[in-house]
């Protein structure tokens, strides 16, 4: 099954089609079924059971990309890295540089907003064992691409949370009008990259590009933060890095 065709006229209208797409079988049996079984800690809370849009203003000039829904997380909540130990991390160190107006994220209507920044996915459902497949991502791809156009105006930066999500960005980004240098760039934590505009016969339709810069970081996962492959500091610095390239202000 593809996914509609229909290009979204707005950030919002991406949102709601992204949460009513039923395009990977495999995804949407798994992401129903979990909201159906439930973990035992959640028994009493209704799981969102959908594809979670992205989340964070329509005019941010950052954006993190993650790697997909955790399945009693935002699978559970609706909201990006909202109501697992991943986002638990990731927010106290965004509101540690000054980029969300509190620490924690525990559901919608929690009062949590970002400033200028926007977390998004390659993968927009919960997968099983946390791994889409190549075709699922490939799938999804168009939503990230249609994103990309809609910030593009004011888009200066982005974080990659993993390689999978770096993998996975590369070809997103050359297909949304910036030029990916050859060959590729390298994953790491702390690499960065500065993606130039690519020419307009070949760039998407839509806004005109500005040179993006592109960070790597460890993912927020507890495999990586239990064992201080991924520290705080760490996290807080990339952040940090990435969002004074967006040109935005900096805490701590």
């Amino acid at each position: 099954m593809s996914v509609d065709a229909a290009v979204p006229a707005s950030l919002a209208e991406l949102d709601r089609a992204v949460a009513e797409c039923r395009a990977c079988p495999r995804l949407v049996e798994w992401r129903e079924q979990v909201a159906v079984e439930k973990r035992a800690s959640f028994r009493d809370q209704t799981y969102w059971g959908r594809p979670v849009p992205g989340f964070g203003p329509a005019d941010a000039s950052m954006l993190i990309v993650g790697l997909a829904p955790a399945a009693h997380g935002a699978n559970r909540t609706g909201r990006m890295f909202t109501g697992d130990r991943s986002g638990d991390v990731l927010y106290a160190a965004m509101h540690a540089v000054g980029l969300a107006s509190q620490p924690t994220a525990t559901h919608l209507g929690d009062g949590l907003e970002l400033y200028g920044v926007r977390i998004t996915a390659p993968v927009h459902c919960a997968p099983p064992a946390n791994k889409p497949t190549p075709a699922e991502r490939d799938t999804c791809r168009v939503w990230l691409e249609r994103e990309l156009d809609l910030l593009a105006p004011t888009l200066r930066s982005v974080m990659v949370l993993g390689g999978f999500g770096w993998q996975a960005l590369l070809p997103v980004l050359a297909g949304a009008g910036w030029t990916v240098p050859r060959p590729a760039p390298k994953f790491g934590h702390g690499a960065s990259v500065t993606l130039q505009p690519a020419e307009p016969a070949g760039a998407s339709a839509g806004p005109a590009r500005e040179p993006l810069e592109l960070f790597g970081c460890y993912h927020v996962s507890q495999q990586n933060t239990f064992t201080g492959r991924l520290t705080p500091a760490m996290l807080e610095d990339v952040l940090a890095a990435t969002a004074r390239a967006a040109g935005l202000p900096v805490t701590g």
